[in-house]
């Protein structure tokens, strides 16, 4: 009985270890977003060709929610993104509401190290059209693609989408996820 008792016990402490050390691989040492304001969300979209990325929630910002994921080698390694067709392609606009028209031209913007385009989006959804900006950034021969949505005018999201992309803890996040390159 006790050697049953002991396996038992083994066996317990062992599936708690496991579970302790594989929740903090879920995100890594300092990875956390220290922006108070925002909260991460869980990823609400289907799995597609690309890896879930990380999604966040600000009320504070006129309720906005910001996805964001890397898309490694989808990159054109010599001009990065090009113009706003790009942008319409790549910027998970279709995850969210496949009818979607762009407000107007994109405009270059610079997030930390990357470099790429953003653009606003007016998208039909099912309660009614909201405004979203779309990013799409370049660094080296891969894509970073973001996706803000909420109930802020179109520059007040842009202005806060842009800000929270820069935040160093969501960079380093950004920069491990595409292999520390």
């Amino acid at each position: 009985m006790q050697r049953v008792l002991a396996i038992l016990i083994a066996s317990l402490a062992f599936g708690a270890l496991s579970g302790v050390a594989a929740y903090q691989k879920v995100r890594p040492a300092g990875a956390e977003i220290v922006d108070a304001r925002w909260r991460e969300i869980s990823w609400p979209f289907p799995r597609d060709g690309w890896p879930a990325g990380r999604a966040f929630h600000c009320a504070d910002c006129g309720d906005v929610e910001l996805y964001v994921r890397p898309k490694i080698g989808f990159c054109n390694c010599d001009t990065g993104v090009a113009d706003d067709d790009e942008v319409d392609r790549v910027a998970d606009l279709d995850l969210i509401s496949p009818r979607f028209v762009p407000l107007a031209a994109g405009r270059m913007v610079r997030v930390a190290d990357m470099a790429g385009r953003s653009r606003a989006y007016e998208l039909a959804m099912a309660e009614g059209s909201h405004v979203a900006i779309g990013f799409a950034l370049s660094h080296h021969c891969d894509l970073v693609v973001a996706v803000a949505l909420g109930k802020a005018a179109e520059g007040g999201l842009q202005q806060e989408a842009h800000r929270f992309l820069e935040s160093q803890e969501l960079h380093r996040w950004v920069l491990a996820s595409l292999g520390g390159r």
